[in-house]
């Protein structure tokens, strides 16, 4: 069924699980460039999925996407992921960053300079995705909304501890936080502010 056509309101728990993580798996491609979105806990998730396929050698870049300072710290999300990045053995030349994105979206529009100045886009064939495995599906959807046509993707989700497919249910938390996803995911194709798909559900 088209993301269009659900009410996330009445969503049952198989089908936010199925609009969320079904189809969702690394195809173990080599890509150009590994693009991390950042969240207040990536350096903790998001980083460590990230570095380990720059070491396996999928991708020969890494663009650490992020311009939130979270309360705590002294840097913005892709400042943080680079410092940290660069302490597990990250070669710094290898870093590419965009901190000036405050959400999803401008994650996407925000990096589209980063990776002309970079790669220039026509030579982009194939991006790393990663972040979190329930906002894969936004990420995704909203890099095929605004970036060209031609590049891949590779989904590389980060297996979170207490809001995974087998057991977002089991907490308030992980609950609240499907649950908003769901809604705001279909909202945002509703808008037209994110491409249709259809999915299994």
């Amino acid at each position: 069924m088209y993301i269009s056509k659900l009410e996330g309101e009445k969503l049952s728990d198989k089908q936010m699980t199925n609009l969320l993580f079904r189809g969702i798996e690394d195809n173990n491609k080599n890509g150009d460039c590994i693009f991390v979105a950042g969240s207040s806990k990536a350096v903790q998730y998001r980083l460590p999925k990230a570095v380990q396929l720059y070491k396996e050698g999928r991708a020969g870049k890494i663009l650490f996407s992020g311009g939130v300072t979270w309360m705590g710290s002294d840097y913005p999300e892709a400042i943080m992921l680079k410092n940290e990045a660069i302490a597990l053995g990250v070669s710094e030349k290898d870093i590419l960053i965009e901190d000036i994105s405050l959400h999803t979206k401008e994650n996407v529009l925000a990096s589209l300079l980063v990776l002309d100045r970079a790669f220039y886009l026509h030579n982009i064939k194939r991006v790393l995705v990663v972040t979190a495995f329930y906002h894969m599906r936004r990420l995704h959807l909203t890099l095929k909304t605004y970036m060209p046509p031609w590049i891949k993707y590779t989904l590389c989700p980060v297996i979170d501890k207490t809001i995974r497919e087998d057991n977002w249910f089991l907490s308030e938390i992980g609950r609240k936080r499907i649950e908003t996803e769901s809604i705001k995911l279909i909202n945002y194709v509703k808008l037209g502010a994110l491409v249709d798909e259809n999915i299994d559900i």
